[in-house]
């Protein structure tokens, strides 16, 4: 009779370790489109920069790529089980990574349930229905293009530098409020000055959200209304203006 196989852990590399880190997966995340899986913290960091998938190239999602990542809690349990104290290994470089930053709340130590907050865009460890840390990313994605209006006639003008990242993506939801409330803190305005949001030569309401006005005042030059949603960004311009109220 003979003996079973024995196996290494080195024999399973290729199907347990990450393409863009080389290391073993953590917390191993699928792109839907190709299944191809790598650490949820490399695939999103690969998406601030790219919408195509970083192992076959492939294009994951023309706006928010996010959207197309589903957790393997199953190929994470193999992994741990496979490779001996990486978890407890894991679990440790976490929490003195947080400890090392200080995140602390109520006195305690707050750091690993932080970075969840920000990275989970599935919610799959929280159940609690309250959403606070997902910040709209769970919404439909809207791409903005922010041009500042130079005013020759503004005092003080030189002050006003523009964005040095005009580019932006927000949730539909958000309102023309808060884009005068990240400009007026990007571009550190005194608060004395006001700002213009438009879109099209027309001034937005401070109300209005992305959704309203794509549908209702976003037109591209030239081009039609749906290749706008599919190619190019929103353009809304602002200008600074003192206010004299």
């Amino acid at each position: 009779m003979t003996s079973p196989r024995k196996h290494l852990v080195k024999d399973f590399n290729h199907f347990i370790t990450c393409y863009v880190c080389k290391g073993y997966l953590i917390k191993p995340t699928t792109v839907t489109e190709c299944l191809h899986t790598f650490c949820k913290s490399c695939i999103l960091q690969h998406f601030e920069d790219s919408n195509d998938c970083p192992k076959c190239g492939i294009q994951v999602h023309e706006t928010n790529p996010r959207e197309m990542l589903r957790l393997d809690n199953t190929l994470e349990e193999i992994i741990f089980k496979l490779v001996p104290g990486l978890r407890e290994k894991e679990q440790q470089q976490e929490i003195e990574f947080w400890r090392s930053r200080k995140w602390k709340e109520n006195g305690e130590e707050d750091g690993p349930r932080s970075k969840r907050s920000r990275l989970d865009d599935d919610d799959d460890d929280d159940n609690d229905g309250g959403g606070d840390g997902d910040y709209h990313r769970s919404d439909p994605q809207i791409a903005i293009s922010l041009d500042c209006l130079r005013n020759s006639s503004l005092v003080g003008e030189n002050i006003v530098k523009g964005l040095m990242k005009k580019f932006i993506r927000c949730s539909t939801r958000v309102t023309v409020g808060t884009i005068k409330k990240f400009l007026s803190l990007k571009l550190k305005l005194p608060s004395s000055y006001e700002l213009d949001v438009l879109c099209n030569g027309e001034i937005m309401g401070k109300d209005h959200t992305m959704e309203f006005i794509f549908m209702t005042r976003w037109r591209l030059r030239g081009e039609t209304h749906i290749l706008a949603t599919k190619a190019y960004p929103m353009v809304l311009e602002y200008r600074p203006r003192i206010d004299f109220g």
